[in-house]
């Protein structure tokens, strides 16, 4: 009767495995501390007031060959003879002498207001403002600018004022909250120009304060961090598609169907080859806006299959025969998973989807926006913890469950109480593993909000951010190839009557229950558990 790989290879072999895994677990994290740059660049642009008094659609340079007429600020005065419809703010991506590559993978753009306060033009309570934005692109600096993208967006605008507002306090500006301003998808083009207008008459862009400046601050992924990222995939991808197909080979192999717990363990296996996937490398040749979306919908089939995953390994090991090897048996966690990912994937096309055919949008854009963006996450997070609090408690179960077994392990013989005693511990050592990767992702995510960018060791700087994420994505690579690997049908067969379970029960068992509970299971523990729940 065979068993798996983990009940069967010696603790010898298993330590050397886990040193094995441990290895390339640190080989990641210092992938991304001392090889990958920061994740992300932020470079702060300052908007050139451009005067266009016939209000044409041109497109109109900050700088050079061909710059456009400007004002440095609205108290010259020319500026007092022009009207607030006649100022366009422009911004030339990126910084002159530099260009943008598609190794940036996208560009984000964020909106700074410097609006002084005044007492006759004051920002009123939930005011809205309205934006006229076109973003243009070419190759070079000869070239006549394409126009990509044109729309009119508006943004709640909120500021706060924390002096006395007095007339001895004019002039002193607001602490406005940054504005959602563009999402683009891919950076395909060496230059881009993004132009603003902020159109006024009696409706529009009513009672937003005397605003001085604009600035826009671009974020996008350094190439660096992207060749790093990249590197790893095209390493992990074919490494975990391998492990799938030999893994299903060896069950296609047995003589009876495979089991649900089989299959959701080929599926996380499937699941993290699809994120694995680097179609990024495809990316750097193609203009494709949509990369992001596909990003994000990579990473939601992978986590809703392992958050199945865990329910299933948990109540596969708790349930009887009668109840096992039907996923209908899971159908509250399994639809919470669902559920979840549903309704994130549909905020996700809300805003993303938008993106590939007007990168100005935002869900944020209107109170109707923000309110039914915020009941989605919260129905999404209220299914998480509804998820989470069922899975614990099933772990919990799934403990004391082993647990009633091994007060059973003093009355078997010294060999056979030995085994089980290795396979009891090994199943509650991967169990805490299983905790630790979910702690561990938690926790790194936390530690990338909160702590510094990089962090300096002796004549080596290294980065925090990058290694939490090389770190996290090969953890989550190691783990599933860790599953696969041990829990693959071993090759090895032993006498059928020493792997018998009637000495586990204490009481005799007829054949037909013993090849029952023998035969149709991957792991002794699968079996034993199956059993003890039966009886």
């Amino acid at each position: 009767m065979s068993g798996a790989i983990i009940e069967n290879m010696s603790t010898k072999k298993l330590v050397i495995f886990g040193l094995f895994i441990l290895l390339f677990q640190i080989l990641s994290v210092m992938v991304g501390a001392f090889l990958a740059p920061s994740p992300t660049s932020a470079i702060r642009y300052l908007a050139t007031k451009c005067i266009n008094r016939h209000r044409t659609r041109l497109w109109l340079m900050p700088w050079g060959s061909n710059p456009c007429q400007q004002i440095h600020s609205f108290d010259e005065p020319i500026a007092k003879l022009l009207d607030a419809n006649d100022i366009v703010f422009a911004v030339h991506v990126p910084l002159p002498n530099r260009e943008m590559s598609p190794w940036f993978q996208y560009m984000l753009a964020v909106l700074q207001l410097d609006i002084a306060f005044k007492m006759i033009n004051q920002i009123e309570e939930d005011v809205v403002i309205t934006i006229d934005a076109g973003l243009a692109h070419r190759d070079d600096l000869r070239s006549k600018w394409t126009t990509k993208f044109h729309s009119v967006e508006q943004r709640p605008l909120r500021c706060t004022f924390a002096l006395p507002k007095t007339y001895e306090n004019e002039g002193r500006f607001y602490q406005c909250e940054p504005i959602p301003f563009m999402e683009l998808g891919s950076v395909a083009h060496k230059y881009f120009l993004i132009n603003l207008r902020l159109p006024v008459n009696d409706t529009l862009n009513v009672g937003i304060g005397d605003i001085k400046d604009i600035h826009v601050v671009g974020i996008h992924q350094n190439g660096g961090f992207t060749k790093v990222w990249l590197s790893m995939k095209t390493v992990f991808s074919p490494w975990i598609f391998m492990a799938a197909v030999w893994y299903w080979h060896r069950i296609s192999l047995m003589a009876r169907p495979p089991v649900l717990l089989e299959k959701v363990i080929f599926a996380l296996g499937v699941s993290m080859t699809f994120l694995n996937v680097p179609v990024e490398w495809l990316s750097l040749g193609f203009e494709w806006t949509w990369m992001l979306l596909f990003e994000d919908v990579q990473q939601g089939v992978f986590y809703s299959t392992l958050f199945c995953f865990w329910i299933i390994f948990c109540g596969e090991h708790l349930m009887d025969q009668s109840q096992r090897n039907r996923l209908s048996a899971y159908w509250w966690q399994v639809g919470l998973v669902v559920f979840g990912s549903s309704v994130l994937l549909i905020f996700d096309l809300s805003e993303r989807g938008v993106h590939l055919t007007n990168p100005f949008y935002s869900v944020w854009g209107s109170k109707v926006g923000s309110r039914v963006t915020i009941t989605f996450i919260v129905v999404a997070g209220i299914s998480v913890c509804l998820y989470f609090f069922s899975l614990c408690g099933m772990v919990r179960c799934v403990f004391i469950h082993i647990g009633g077994k091994i007060q059973q392990l003093p009355l078997m013989p010294e060999t056979r109480r030995r085994r089980y005693k290795g396979i009891i511990f090994r199943f509650k050592f991967l169990m805490l593993v299983t905790l630790a990767c979910a702690a561990m992702t938690v926790i790194s995510f936390i530690l990338n909000q909160v702590s510094e960018g990089h962090w300096h060791w002796g004549d080596y700087t290294l980065q925090v951010h990058s290694a939490f994420l090389t770190g996290t994505y090969g953890m989550w690579n190691l783990y599933v190839f860790t599953i696969i690997f041990l829990y693959a049908p071993s090759h090895k067969h032993r006498n059928k009557s020493a792997d018998s379970l009637t000495g586990l029960m204490d009481k005799p068992e007829n054949q037909e229950t013993q090849l029952t509970c023998g035969e149709q299971g991957p792991t002794e523990t699968y079996r034993m558990t199956g059993k003890v729940a039966e009886e």
